[in-house]
C-alpha cells in the first residue's frame, strides 16, 4: 500500500517538473537497456516529451544514470 501512495505522488507531479536529479522518477522513462521511451509508449504530449528527454539527457550527461 505505501509503494502505491508513492506511486501516485510521482504520478501528480507533472513530468516536465522532474528535476534531472530524480533519477528515480526519470527511470519510468527509459527502458532496461537505458533507451528513452517514445510518446506512444508514454502517452505525453509533444512540450513534457521534450521536457523529460532534456532531463534524462541532461542525468545521462551528469553521470547520474546510464
Amino acid at each position: 500500500m505505501d509503494n502505491e501512495s508513492n506511486n501516485a505522488t510521482s504520478q501528480s507531479r507533472p513530468p516536465s517538473e522532474i528535476p534531472f536529479t530524480d533519477t528515480e522518477a526519470l527511470s519510468q522513462y527509459v527502458t532496461g537497456t537505458g533507451k528513452i521511451l517514445p510518446r506512444r509508449i508514454t502517452k505525453l504530449p509533444a512540450k513534457e516529451q521534450r521536457a523529460i528527454t532534456r532531463s534524462i539527457k541532461l542525468a545521462r550527461n551528469s553521470l547520474l544514470m546510464k
